[in-house]
């Protein structure tokens, strides 16, 4: 048990996360035994038909437009995502509104009562505070968005009504393995029995098909039980019984959104009996979702994209997205990646798309020096096409400050590409005076 003692009565926001911090010896710790008990302990009960969202890449989105659909068709409902860009508050929203400090601190307060003896790591703890944030709110609808994996994951102490994997790729390989059969099967696990089971990946791993079959789950597959299609001007969901025609394109921008919408769009119809959506609120729901960090194309020249993703398979989404933008003289790529994940995979995807990098370092036991950084990418960089320059590559303290050098040198049509982490696109986003 830890020794540092909890906040006061005056305590802040801050003041309690930094003591969340410090109470487990680990920032991670796989298994549901500890959070589960404390949860029994507060008699966790939460209202309404629940949402549980898991994968690789896809899940935050696909959480943002669940959310914005339901609130279009009038339901109350909550939202918890993670990790958040600049602001811990960003995690939990109810009826579309960020919780206030004042809320989240009553809620740790009543989590640290709770736990007694029992050891919690940050993540468990503020999921908890959370999830008995929506215990006291009546609630239709509650999303869920998993943080790591699936099966060991405190989000998994839910029973889903509903749970989408979206997306099964290479990443967190320490903690899941390193093959896509074996993060299948850690992901399968936010599937229940004879409920429905949505998978949009398109070519899901053996090992999550047979963990379905296993349990008895109501699976729907991308491809066999809805798809989707469109043209340059909409597109339309089509599901086991259900067709949504002439939709407007996804407020959230890229290729995969329309995967990640349809998603969505078959989990509304799996659990329509409970929660019937008229079509207009999923034309309004599209329009109005929003998220951070996900292909976030700033207003203004030269063109500026955020994007969170740090692992290929996103990067893979990013390249593609990047194609489709149309022609810009010259790419400035601001990238700034953790030390654990695979740089060489990301760079890769990446290619010859970018003129020049602005490398930047990250803080903390994972980040790296913006010159290490560099170094590795100067590895990693497939060779140029024969009679094409090379591209450049920099280092920097911070992406704070690589992103000043890439303004500083971007003409007016150039683009600026900014990702590699969360952590990246907060950092320039508080540089720019944003909000998330």
């Amino acid at each position: 048990m830890s020794s540092v003692r909890p906040p006061d009565a005056s305590a802040t926001l801050s003041d309690w996360l930094q003591y969340l911090e410090s109470i487990h010896a680990t920032a991670i710790d796989m298994g549901l035994d500890r959070v589960r008990e404390v949860a029994t302990r507060m008699g966790l009960e939460l209202s309404g038909v629940k949402f549980v969202v898991g994968g690789t890449n896809g899940k935050g989105s696909t959480c943002a437009m669940l959310e914005a659909i339901l609130l279009a068709a009038g339901y109350k409902v909550g939202l918890y995502t993670s990790p958040h860009l600049i602001d811990f508050n960003e995690r939990a929203r109810v009826n579309g509104q960020i919780a206030s400090d004042e809320s989240l601190i009553a809620q740790f307060q009543a989590v640290e009562a709770a736990r007694g003896e029992v050891s919690l790591t940050y993540f468990e703890f503020t999921t908890l505070a959370i999830l008995r944030m929506f215990s006291q709110t009546r609630l239709d609808a509650i999303v869920l968005e998993v943080g790591l994996g699936g099966r060991l994951d405190a989000v998994n102490i839910v029973d889903a009504d509903c749970s989408i994997v979206t997306s099964v790729d290479l990443d967190h390989t320490d903690w899941l393995g390193d093959t896509r059969e074996k993060i299948g099967f850690e992901k399968a696990h936010i599937y229940r029995s004879g409920r429905p089971a949505i998978c949009s990946d398109p070519v899901p791993p053996q090992s999550l098909l047979d963990y379905v079959e296993k349990i008895g789950a109501d699976l729907w597959l991308f491809g066999r039980d809805y798809n989707y299609s469109g043209d340059r001007q909409q597109w339309a969901f089509g599901g086991r019984e259900q067709r949504r025609s002439a939709l407007a394109y996804p407020a959230l921008r890229g290729a995969n959104q329309l995967l990640n919408a349809s998603a969505a769009l078959a989990a509304l119809e799996s659990v329509r009996d409970r929660l019937p959506v008229q079509q207009q609120a999923v034309r309004l729901g599209l329009l109005q979702a929003s998220l951070p960090g996900r292909f976030q194309i700033l207003p203004g020249q030269p063109s500026v994209i955020l994007d969170v993703a740090h692992n290929p398979h996103a990067a893979a989404v990013l390249a593609q997205n990047l194609d489709n933008m149309g022609f810009h003289p010259y790419t400035h790529v601001v990238f700034g990646m953790l030390n654990d994940k695979d740089l060489e995979g990301v760079v890769a995807k990446l290619g010859t798309r970018a003129d020049h990098w602005y490398c930047a370092g990250l803080p903390g036991p994972r980040g790296t020096t913006g010159q290490a950084l560099a170094d590795r990418v100067a590895a990693a960089l497939p060779p140029s096409p024969a009679g094409a320059e090379s591209p450049t590559i920099a280092a920097y303290a911070n992406p704070a400050q690589a992103f000043a050098a890439a303004r500083e040198r971007a003409g007016e049509n150039d683009r600026i590409v900014v990702f590699g982490s969360f952590l990246t696109v907060a950092s320039v986003l508080q540089a720019l005076g944003r909000k998330a």
